[in-house]
């Protein structure tokens, strides 16, 4: 089969977008097409082959073996210490790589002269378990978009990507990706302490230290796609501080199309004993730790129900994104959280593929941020980086998105997220900042089931 060549494409189907109109389900891949995700491509769709140059290697399995010595439940090592940067980008030589980055880096470049990006060698570790693989293959022919509409929801996939193959209507590609984002592998159990920091007017504070315990029934290996209930996602949050918010829980509910079961939220509120449902903790809600900064959608590059948007997928191309951050991540936050950005000097950047696509807010819908630009890596369908403008086309927000090392697991998982409001000079450090030392890093296997049931949470909430 003849592989399709990926460029930046003119945005042709701009007008179809803006009218709203939903796309139709796409035409199933075909067998041929999906015998790919064994040879030429990656299991979980992207191009295995490096690059013309070198500077992006072959895939060859990604990163699944620990470091001698480390144990469950310990920090990852950084696995690529030894390597030296190959350039760094700065004020000075910005303008020859501004191709290669997001509009945001290049901003913050230009806005601060002590801020630049480090570019180290490029290590393909995305990984998963042979069961994700399999069950992304069968996705590969059987996973549908809705038909009212893309950015609602899909069915016919479970327990792997569900669109390794995207269609070539930029339409249809587009929430296919970003449902790929949503639908990531990162575990199908983990848990880790995160500390969410504010940094306003210089001045760095503590928005929030808390657990954090994600269950993903769409990634539950004993189940299947005839059984799969549709939620994809089920979080847990309980804070150990500030003594404000402690005894506060939060739990979400995220489900695979947002017209059959909308997002769902409960909030049991410290010191009330009863469980609320909390329908406002989505979309550009300000979230609790962000201190007005960040909004909910904005965790982990987006997050939440796509519905909001039209989604347009406008190319493959290779850039500068942050990736492969153990040693971001086995960082002192009094160290490397600074007044105006994150420490460039720990912020590794590798060169890779991503895909790219618009976010264009539907008509009737409201959002604070009416359009943002996506960029996912190819090989684990990550958001690495978001750029973010106001309905007057003013560049706002850069949001940057880390992740981190997990052989163990395997994968290539998120760290954390640092988002940069670059109108009014604040930003946030937060959903996996940093490993506290005083609690263990991200373990991952099961959950208690309760800690996901909304009667009981209220239960515990009865005294």
């Amino acid at each position: 089969m003849k592989r399709r060549t990926f460029g930046i494409m003119a945005g042709g189907t701009a007008a179809a977008l803006a009218a709203g109109l939903p796309k139709p389900a796409r035409a199933t891949v075909t067998a041929d097409q999906a015998a790919t995700l064994k040879t030429t491509l990656t299991p979980f769709g992207a191009e295995k082959a490096g690059n013309a140059d070198g500077s992006i290697p072959a895939w060859t399995g990604g990163l699944t073996e620990t470091a001698p010595g480390w144990t469950e439940g310990t920090q990852q090592p950084d696995y690529f210490a030894s390597d030296a940067p190959l350039l760094t980008i700065n004020a000075g030589n910005v303008a020859q790589y501004a191709d290669m980055l997001p509009v945001g880096v290049v901003n913050m470049i230009n806005k601060h002269s002590d801020f630049y990006v480090r570019v180290y060698p490029t290590h393909r570790t995305a990984a998963a378990p042979q069961w994700v693989y399999d069950n992304t293959y069968q996705n590969a022919t059987s996973a549908q978009l809705d038909p009212r509409g893309g950015r609602f929801g899909f069915h016919g996939a479970y327990g792997g990507i569900a669109f390794p193959i995207l269609d070539p209507d930029p339409a249809i590609a587009g929430p296919q990706a970003i449902w790929n984002h949503l639908t990531r592998w990162d575990g199908a159990n983990y848990k880790f302490v995160v500390s969410a920091y504010i940094i306003s007017g210089g001045n760095i504070s503590l928005g929030g230290l808390y657990w954090l315990k994600y269950h993903y029934p769409y990634y539950d290996q004993s189940g299947s796609l005839a059984n799969f209930n549709g939620w994809y996602e089920y979080i847990h949050l309980d804070y150990i501080a500030p003594p404000v918010l402690v005894g506060q829980v939060l739990m979400e509910w995220s489900p695979t199309n947002a017209l059959d079961s909308p997002s769902q939220a409960w909030e049991l509120l410290n010191g009330q004993g009863r469980v609320r449902k909390a329908p406002e903790l989505t979309y550009d809600t300000p979230t609790a730790t962000g201190g007005g900064i960040t909004n909910y959608d904005e965790s982990y590059g987006f997050y939440g129900s796509p519905d909001r948007y039209n989604w347009t997928y406008v190319g493959k191309k290779e850039m500068y994104i942050p990736y492969n951050n153990n040693a971001l991540a086995n960082s002192d936050p009094n160290k490397v959280i600074g007044p105006e950005f994150i420490d460039s000097s720990v912020c590794r950047f590798e060169k890779h593929r991503v895909h790219i696509v618009d976010a264009v807010l539907a008509p009737g819908e409201r959002h604070t941020i009416p359009h943002r630009r996506v960029y996912i890596d190819e090989d684990n369908w990550h958001i690495a980086a978001v750029d973010e403008y106001d309905a007057n086309g003013n560049y706002v927000k850069l949001c940057l998105e880390f992740n981190t090392n997990a052989p163990n697991l395997p994968g290539t998982v998120f760290l954390n997220s640092v988002v940069y409001n670059l109108q009014t000079n604040q930003y946030t450090v937060g959903t996996g900042a940093f490993f506290n030392p005083q609690y263990p890093g991200i373990e991952f296997g099961p959950q208690d089931p309760k800690l996901f049931n909304p009667q009981d949470i209220a239960a515990q909430g009865q005294y």
